[in-house]
């Protein structure tokens, strides 16, 4: 099985776990159109969130003879299923990876642009101990949006409730369970007018620009947004506008909708050239994180484990254990 975008992390683990018999190669190069002869001689190939998987580099992978396409992941929307199934390739991704662990990041993305701790934690090592301008707000009573209850969102909504928020969700389908404990389900636009709104949706044609200049005019003034899915939710361009003009009052995002260029890469000697990233990470109620609200122990002991279990039983002709990990 060839990696690509392979850091050390994943060697590490998926070393550690690999019961399967499969001899690992790990190339660090993400999966492209130029990078895709790399797969010759394997039978399998796995790939990361800004991996290039669309039909010509996947009918280059099914003419190497690479049987199965394994996503460490959940998300899939950068994939080309259609285009998978007629050459005949099983896909398959890891649909819950310690949900906790990415929304735990999300309660800290919050947590940190409300107490300005990042910004106490500067000071005091250049031995300022003024507090002016570091002033929060309790977080307990108030209201957090969540748009998608998946077991991400699930989680997070139980992280909020347990804070004392009062938690309103939407979704296409409400969760009785989230209903049973206390979620407010409410159509989109009402969720929107949240004191703290958190995405936890998956991208598609339908979500992806959910936030824009329309939305967020419908946001109440001064709200948080947080970003912990992907980044094609959000108009970037959008939220740079609401920003400057006060709209927005803070926005946390571990994700960007330009970030295969950047992200899971030291570019600190270089000069980024992506405009937007800069102008968005001038703002002193920004925080931006690199993708890595799903790097947790847990979370990577779970994606290797159940990447290998699935694609040593697709090469083997049996079932996978999880059906949700099956795409194609």
């Amino acid at each position: 099985m060839v990696f690509f975008s392979a850091q050390p992390y994943d060697k590490t683990y998926f070393t550690q776990w690999n019961n399967q018999g499969l001899d690992l190669v790990f190339f660090e190069p993400a999966l492209t159109e130029q990078t895709v002869e790399l797969a010759q001689g394997a039978a399998a190939v796995c790939v990361f969130v800004n991996d290039i998987v669309n039909q010509a580099v996947l009918a280059r992978l099914a003419a190497l003879g690479v049987k199965v396409v394994a996503l460490r992941c959940a998300g899939f929307n950068h994939v080309d299923l259609e285009a998978a199934r007629a050459l005949g390739l099983r896909v398959c991704r890891v649909p819950a990876y310690s949900p906790e662990a990415v929304a735990e990041h999300s309660l800290a993305l919050l947590l940190t642009l409300n107490r300005k701790t990042h910004k106490a934690y500067n000071r005091v090592r250049e031995q300022n101990f003024s507090l002016h301008g570091l002033m929060g707000q309790n977080l307990y009573g108030k209201t957090i949006g969540v748009i998608g209850t998946g077991k991400i969102g699930q989680a997070f909504c139980r992280i909020m409730l347990g804070m004392g928020c009062r938690v309103m969700a939407f979704d296409l389908v409400a969760n009785t369970a989230m209903q049973a404990m206390g979620v407010d389900y409410q159509p989109l636009l009402e969720v929107l007018k949240a004191d703290v709104v958190s995405l936890h949706c998956p991208l598609n044609e339908q979500t992806r620009h959910l936030i824009n200049d329309q939305t967020l005019l419908g946001m109440k003034d001064g709200a948080v947004l947080l970003n912990t899915s992907r980044g094609g939710l959000i108009d970037t361009p959008a939220v740079i506008r609401a920003l400057k003009k006060g709209k927005l009052g803070a926005l946390g995002i571990d994700v960007y909708e330009q970030e295969e260029k950047l992200f899971f890469r030291d570019l600190s000697t270089d000069i980024i050239q992506d405009d937007v990233l800069q102008r968005l990470s001038g703002f002193p109620n920004v925080l931006i994180t690199a993708h890595q609200a799903f790097f947790t122990h847990e979370a990577l002991t779970e994606i290797a484990q159940t990447t290998l279990e699935s694609v040593g039983a697709l090469l083997k002709g049996q079932k996978i254990r999880t059906e949700a990990a099956l795409l194609v």
